[in-house]
């Protein structure tokens, strides 16, 4: 991996014209809200490395902080809390003194896109931060990647191919001394339709702590 950007992505970043232009408008729309990229958050000397897609319209495009304000984040924080990953009490705001413990979370795209679906120029662009943020961890034993998307540019981030690594629920490919898990994203409308449950989401962060405690 070569570190072309920083680990994380100015605030008004513009390397995706789309992206750019849907944020200005939202800050016409909502001017209280965070609209920009947003940055990574946890602990610096994290383990775990958690990467979801991209910034939710009222989740983390709202409060600044990713899975912060949406049914995702609910159900990433809970389980997260679940194995020892927080210290403190998620309530939904970015101010609500939740901290994490040998964890962190970003996103494979860093700014809200359309219909929660970026375009796979947008993925690419975005790939550099993330192949940063992943340089920028000494101690990061595992990645978590959350959802297919979120896999796919993780793989290609180590400058890995797809096609040796395909995404499932609960893969898991040892990569330079790395583990590369991956679950079905924590959406709403996986967990509805039954494609994740919060047993099976439970099972993966099981693995992960299993493999940082060994």
């Amino acid at each position: 991996m070569t570190a072309q950007y920083p680990a994380e992505a100015p605030k008004d970043c513009d390397l995706c014209p789309r992206l750019r232009q849907f944020i200005l408008d939202q800050r016409e729309k909502e001017p209280d809200w965070f609209n920009g990229a947003v940055p990574s958050f946890g602990d610096p000397q994290a383990q775990l490395l958690i990467i979801g897609l991209a910034p939710g319209m009222t989740g983390a495009n709202r409060t600044g902080r990713p899975f912060t304000g949406d049914w995702a984040g609910d159900l990433l924080y809970e389980t997260l809390g679940k194995f020892g990953f927080t210290e403190g009490r998620y309530d939904r705001r970015a101010d609500d003194g939740l901290e994490l413990r040998q964890a962190m979370i970003t996103n494979a795209v860093r700014c809200v896109p359309p219909q929660n679906k970026p375009v796979g120029a947008e993925i690419n662009q975005c790939r550099p931060f993330l192949q940063s943020r992943i340089r920028a961890l000494p101690n990061a034993k595992v990645l978590l990647c959350l959802g297919k998307i979120s896999h796919d540019s993780t793989v290609r981030a180590l400058g890995l191919r797809l096609k040796d690594h395909p995404f499932g629920h609960a893969t898991e490919y040892q990569i330079d001394g790395l583990t590369l898990l991956s679950s079905y994203h924590c959406s709403r409308y996986n967990t509805n339709t039954g494609r994740l449950t919060a047993e099976m989401f439970e099972q993966v962060f099981a693995r992960a702590k299993a493999l940082i405690d060994s």
